[in-house]
């Protein structure tokens, strides 16, 4: 397999200490990949798809994804102390960006917190394999719930607790976004906004949802997050003035992107 392209660092789901880092240490372990050259969504998606024609698996990328996103939702929520103290509440999207929410859920769930994993869609299942196989294995994990959210309505009842959740977790839209955001995102993301006026610590997955990845130009409604977790690379929209303030702190974890992947 080819090098990685941060072998100094260890990746996440090879790194036996990360879940008893703080987010402070995340950021220590992941420095390296911090300081790299800030890329855009276009260049992003290239270099995963050119690192999975290398011979990286999809599968793989996922897991080291999201096993850095449950890393840092562990560590905010018990910076906030709120771990242990309600459910951490994954609203995941159909794609890759919902895919890493599940890896996440999992992972959380075994290091002992309870977890709703809700498929934001119209459609009963993820629209890629490899979020459909991580959607999947939740159902042998105990401390999981399933959920299936395919209308604005279903969220909305999903909405009128959500000041009892420990942390909530934006997985629903990574770099696809096109306009304006139909139902049933669009709901889930008023519904991110419900718990962030409810004082709920907000986490996204590689950008905001409705924050575009190379410009930060929002669209409308938009997530506004405490921490993002983005991968591989810093994202250029997320250095500009208004994505900047939509993300919040970012961490910025190795996935395992190969150098010759990345060009430039």
């Amino acid at each position: 397999m080819p090098a990685a392209a941060e072998p100094m660092t260890p990746l996440p789901a090879d790194d036996p200490e990360l879940f008893d880092l703080d987010l402070r240490g995340l950021r220590g372990r992941w420095a390296a990949t911090a300081a790299l050259p800030p890329i855009g969504a276009e260049r992003m998606t290239g270099a995963d798809k050119l690192a999975q024609a290398l011979g990286v698996p999809g599968q793989r990328l996922m897991e080291h994804a999201g096993v850095a996103v449950a890393a840092a939702v562990k560590a905010i929520a018990q910076a906030t102390e709120r771990w242990g103290k309600g459910t951490i509440l994954i609203l995941c999207g159909p794609g890759n960006n919902g895919g890493d929410g599940f890896v996440a859920a999992r992972h959380l769930a075994r290091a002992g917190a309870q977890v709703a994993a809700v498929l934001v869609s119209s459609s009963a299942n993820p629209s890629t394999a490899d979020a459909t196989r991580n959607w999947n294995r939740l159902d042998n994990e105990p401390r999981v719930s399933r959920i299936h959210a395919s209308t604005g309505l279903e969220l909305k009842v999903l909405a009128k607790d959500i000041d009892r959740a420990s942390v909530v977790v934006d997985a629903l839209l990574g770099t696809g976004v096109q306009g304006e955001l139909r139902d049933p995102i669009r709901s889930a993301v008023e519904l991110v906004l419900r718990a962030r006026a409810a004082k709920v610590p907000i986490v996204a997955v590689d950008t905001p949802t409705a924050v575009d990845l190379t410009s930060g130009d929002p669209s409308e409604p938009v997530v506004q997050a405490d921490l993002t977790v983005t991968f591989h690379r810093p994202k250029t929209g997320l250095l500009t003035r208004r994505g900047a303030g939509l993300a919040g702190k970012v961490l910025v974890a190795p996935i395992g992107i190969p150098r010759e992947a990345d060009r430039g």
